[in-house]
């Protein structure tokens, strides 16, 4: 009897292995190596290395054990609420308890690593934004309804500002803006939305941008004025890119990011680095990687058992192209210079967590499909349920 019961525990465990999906487990795992040797290919088997490996072990373990769970609960806006605020308050409590590091205080020390729950944050907002727009796909029509969004998006947004971290801030607001389009956004409400867009970036720029933010846009556009100063980062990214040629340099042989001419090269910079030894054909194939990914949750997204779960993948796409374009952007010289992390490949904990947290969700929500019935769903995809 024992036997058996282990047998069956063992079956079980074995069917959910087989719904992971490899494939997308496969880019992560490729990705977050590219990532681990690009910032540390002058010194592999270091201290750094070691760190790092065993963050990516734990995200890609994060990834595999979130793809279990059946997520039909957070439906529940209870829950949903009581981990939105809980997440309030660790952005809160960073204030008091913060480490502050390069005059940013957005982790919190645990010796060894450090946490941010600006990450997570990302991950929070999706779901809660989710909720909210599934029951609201056509009455999204209704301006009233667009600006209530607003009540989970500014409080994170504030706060994550005043860390101050306003890239962060801005990756927020595109994925609300991003799963705005997507729940059915009409051409009028985008219209005024540009409108609105500019007459807060007018003034952002005269009356909120720091110094340094305001020289980093300003660099942007003519990045030869100060090479010596702010527009040092971002010409020595596009020389580190250029250089790699095709094939790249080779694994440790980038020079830029070697002898210190590319700062940042492990976070920020990561793809510059990677692309000055791996060449034009490495950055092929990091896009390749990415674009599996979302394609695949794309196609995943239109089996969603109901809009929440469409939506929620949906708005991790979302999330993931727009970090992605503004850090390469910024590594190849079309974008400012922020902050921003490139998904599964810059270094760090907090950020390779909350991906891999994000896509094995959308794995596991993939588990349980469309209804049965066709009818149920296209019920309760126009709002009829």
């Amino acid at each position: 009897m024992n036997v058996f019961k282990k047998t069956s525990k063992f079956d079980c465990f074995l069917e959910k292995l087989k719904g992971v999906d490899w494939v997308i487990f496969t880019c992560i795992a490729i990705l977050m190596s590219f990532g681990l040797l690009s910032m540390t290919s002058s010194e592999l088997f270091g201290t750094v290395f070691w760190r790092q490996f065993f963050l990516v072990a734990i995200a890609l373990t994060v990834y595999i054990v979130s793809s279990f769970f059946d997520y039909r609960n957070l439906k529940n806006s209870y829950i949903l609420l009581a981990i939105y605020g809980f997440m309030i308050f660790l952005l809160l409590l960073i204030f008091a308890f913060g480490y502050v590091s390069k005059g940013g205080n957005r982790w919190f020390n645990l010796g060894e690593f450090f946490i941010g729950p600006s990450e997570p944050m990302k991950v929070v907002l999706i779901l809660i934004l989710a909720k909210y727009f599934s029951k609201r796909h056509l009455a999204i029509a209704n301006i009233k309804n667009i600006f209530y969004s607003l009540i989970y998006l500014i409080p994170p947004v504030l706060l994550i500002v005043l860390q101050p971290d306003l890239s962060t801030a801005l990756v927020l607001c595109a994925i609300w803006f991003g799963m705005l389009l997507v729940s059915g956004l009409s051409k009028k409400h985008i219209l005024w939305f540009f409108g609105i867009a500019i007459v807060l970036g007018l003034l952002t720029w005269n009356f909120f941008l720091l110094p340094y933010q305001k020289d980093r846009i300003i660099n942007f556009i003519n990045p030869t004025q100060d090479l010596q100063g702010g527009g040092w980062n971002a010409y020595q990214s596009i020389v580190a890119v250029g250089s790699g040629g095709a094939f790249g340099k080779g694994i440790g042989y980038g020079t830029q990011s070697r002898l210190g001419f590319l700062p940042e090269h492990e976070t920020d910079f990561i793809f510059a680095s990677f692309t000055e030894e791996w060449g034009f054909v490495g950055a092929m194939i990091v896009f390749t990687l990415f674009s599996i990914i979302i394609y695949r949750l794309v196609k995943k997204s239109q089996k969603g058992n109901s809009n929440f779960e469409t939506l929620f993948m949906l708005g991790v796409c979302i999330w993931l192209v727009t970090q992605t374009t503004f850090n390469i952007g910024m590594n190849i010289g079309i974008l400012p210079v922020t902050g921003i992390p490139l998904p599964l490949m810059s270094k760090g904990g907090s950020h390779l967590l909350a991906e891999a947290l994000a896509l094995g969700m959308c794995v596991g929500m993939s588990r349980y499909g469309r209804p049965a019935h066709p009818d149920k769903f296209k019920d309760e995809f126009l709002g009829l349920e």
